[in-house]
């Protein structure tokens, strides 16, 4: 995996992740859990999809590192 890809998706999995945890934060937030009892989705699929962004831009730039 090309190391400005990896680091990009590092970057982009972080940014997800910080939003993902600020979507559900808000006040729109704390209504939608008022009335559903539940979290929103979209904030879970960030924070879960900005995880999985991380973990393989990660995984690619240790691959990248090792194996020069």
């Amino acid at each position: 995996m090309n190391k400005l890809l990896s680091l990009a998706l590092m970057a982009g999995g972080v940014v997800l992740v910080i939003l993902g945890i600020n979507v559900t934060n808000s006040s729109d937030s704390d209504i939608y859990k008022f009335f559903t009892e539940a979290s929103s989705g979209k904030a879970i699929w960030m924070v879960v999809g900005g995880v999985a962004a991380a973990i393989v831009g990660f995984c690619g730039a240790l691959h990248r590192a090792r194996h020069g």
